[in-house]
């Protein structure tokens, strides 16, 4: 498969869930009450850009457990929360005090763009919001992904994560502290995109093991072959600005491992992550085969 017909059947898959996320996120950011600056700056964050991987794993993990008795409007709140935080996620790690990135999905970061007072809140804002997303509806199932998402968020999941990557606390060395570090940061959040797609389809406990061991791996192959673009890829197919880790000395897979070994942990986890979901039979194909693409990705 060539680097067009990768990113072409990406976005193909991807596509259909980017643009149902994309509508319910034009419709519930800002909610209502809100300050028109803080409002655009919340919107400017969120709307019209990403591949909107985690989303579409809801979407998809809730098509394939496809249990009786699902619920449609919940998997659509647990696609828009998981994106809010994400997004969030983006903001403050792009700060100057963090990453301090000045170009975030081909445009301007948000503290370039509205200042970093501004940033700050507009994160903030969002990390709420995609509770009150959650919850406002007040669906049976509401708190049970409330819980999923604020634990692979919070302290002991995605911010643990980057606490661990700037070295604000102390982790292992070399691989096991790589592990440690993109297991929270990454794939936390998308450990729970899977199994809030799963819970809002009913799923039984046999159902959201596998698609749980499905989201590690594939978390953390995402993780593996991000770092191999940042040393191979182009600044107009990542939207960021490439070579940033290596230029910093910061410590990432290929820096510890290289490159041929990095490539192989990638492509051993991809493949640990279609056998994770082998139990859910054909149902699970499309999730297989965003697990590929992923792996192959140029951006």
């Amino acid at each position: 498969m060539s680097e067009v017909d990768c990113i072409q059947s990406l976005r193909d898959l991807l596509g259909p869930y980017a643009l149902r996320v994309e509508e319910l996120l034009d419709r519930w950011v800002p909610e209502p009450g809100v300050p028109e600056d803080l409002g655009k700056a919340m919107r400017y964050c969120v709307l019209d850009g990403g591949k909107r991987l985690r989303p579409a794993l809801v979407f998809m993990t809730n098509e394939a457990v496809g249990t009786a008795g699902g619920d449609e409007e919940l998997a659509e709140r647990a696609a828009a929360a998981v994106e809010l935080i994400h997004c969030y996620s983006l903001v403050h790690d792009d700060l100057p005090a963090m990453d301090d990135d000045d170009l975030r999905r081909g445009r301007p970061t948000a503290h370039v763009q509205f200042g970093q007072a501004m940033a700050i809140l507009a994160g903030d804002a969002l990390l709420t919001r995609a509770f009150s997303v959650l919850t406002e509806c007040l669906m049976p199932k509401s708190c049970k992904l409330a819980f999923e998402l604020a634990v692979a968020a919070g302290a002991a999941g995605m911010v643990a994560g980057q606490a661990g990557d700037m070295e604000l606390c102390e982790v292992p060395k070399g691989r096991e502290g790589l592990d440690f570090i993109h297991l929270r940061k990454t794939a936390s959040l998308i450990v729970a995109s899977v199994r809030m797609g799963a819970i809002s389809a009913n799923a039984n406990e046999k159902q959201l093991r596998a698609v749980s061991n499905y989201g590690e791996s594939i978390g953390l192959a995402f993780q593996l072959v991000d770092d191999l673009l940042d040393v191979t890829g182009k600044v107009e197919l990542l939207g960021k600005t490439p070579g940033k880790d290596h230029a910093s000395g910061k410590q990432t897979y290929v820096s510890v491992l290289g490159v041929d070994e990095t490539r192989s942990i990638a492509d051993t986890l991809t493949h640990q992550a279609m056998e994770a979901i082998a139990p859910l039979g054909a149902a699970g194909d499309k999730l297989g085969r965003l697990a590929k693409l992923l792996s192959e990705r140029s951006h």
